[in-house]
């Protein structure tokens, strides 16, 4: 069980819309909602991995705090929800080891896995994983094996490897099941608000079973808020995308945490390897 700790403001998609330098100005929401998710994960004793921004754990250290007393991993999902793809080496070298210094500083206990903002590394900057491995990092959750208009590795093998070689950086996909020759995402985000549950589930349970792995999901903090502001302007699919079944994710997640048995990445991947 994975979250990727960013606000409704900060997505991607969102970024031709909204200034960076508005952020401050923002209502923030992001509290509320980890402290839902939180109360939601507590109820079946389910822990998870919390990829966290630099710039949310800066502004809410009590928040961090909370993550790490609860049980969770916590683990860095760069500092400024920068995509890995539009920064230099040096660039991203400097997010990811200042984001690493934050959560650690807060949470009090190393800061092992990695998310790029949009699961952008991909074949053009597989460069990254060396990078996070020299800043300390020992796996990474940033590369994922579908066809998308934003972002994906769909040749990329779908479960846990190593891309550059066996001395590199673990890396972990977000779960995708394999029809008809081509990988279909199962393992959280938008598909999971736009689909059926019981079909979410049902794949996820194929990939227990059939491929004998565990799924990898992952979740937002802002998708459980179907009261948080609408940003004016933004594209019909983006839009879409965004606020499509807001309102039913909390039951959804409560029916996820009790069908399977959920826990941190560290603990399901660093321990057996």
């Amino acid at each position: 069980m994975t979250v990727d700790v960013e606000d409704y403001f900060q997505v991607s998609a969102f970024a031709p819309y909204i200034a960076r330098d508005s952020w401050p100005q923002r209502e923030c929401r992001v509290e509320a909602n980890v402290e839902r998710l939180l109360a939601i994960l507590a109820e079946s004793g389910a822990h998870a991995t919390f990829f966290t921004l630099g710039w949310i754990a800066e502004r809410y250290p009590a928040l961090v705090r909370q993550i790490v007393a609860a049980g969770h991993e916590l683990a860095s999902h760069g500092y400024g929800h920068l995509r890995a793809s539009d920064q230099t080496r040096e660039q991203f070298r400097d997010d990811v080891t200042r984001s690493k210094a934050i959560l650690e500083a807060l949470g009090g206990q190393p800061v092992l896995g990695y998310r790029a903002p949009s699961f952008s590394i991909g074949p053009g900057n597989l460069w990254a994983l060396d990078v996070l491995r020299e800043a300390g990092y020992r796996y990474s959750s940033s590369i994922y094996p579908i066809v998308h208009d934003h972002y994906g590795m769909p040749g990329a093998p779908r479960f846990a490897f190593r891309p550059n070689g066996p001395d590199g950086l673990l890396e972990v996909p977000i779960t995708t099941v394999r029809l008809r020759e081509r990988n279909l995402p199962a393992g959280g985000g938008g598909y999971f608000r736009l689909l059926p549950y019981a079909l979410s589930r049902r794949l996820m349970r194929r990939v227990n079973r059939v491929d004998g792995q565990p799924a990898i999901f992952y979740c937002h903090p802002w998708e459980l808020d179907p009261d948080q502001p609408r940003i004016a302007g933004i594209g019909m699919k983006t839009r879409f995308r965004h606020y499509v079944n807001l309102g039913r994710m909390e039951r959804r997640l409560r029916a996820l945490t009790r069908d399977f048995a959920w826990d941190r990445m560290d603990r399901i991947f660093l321990e057996r390897t």
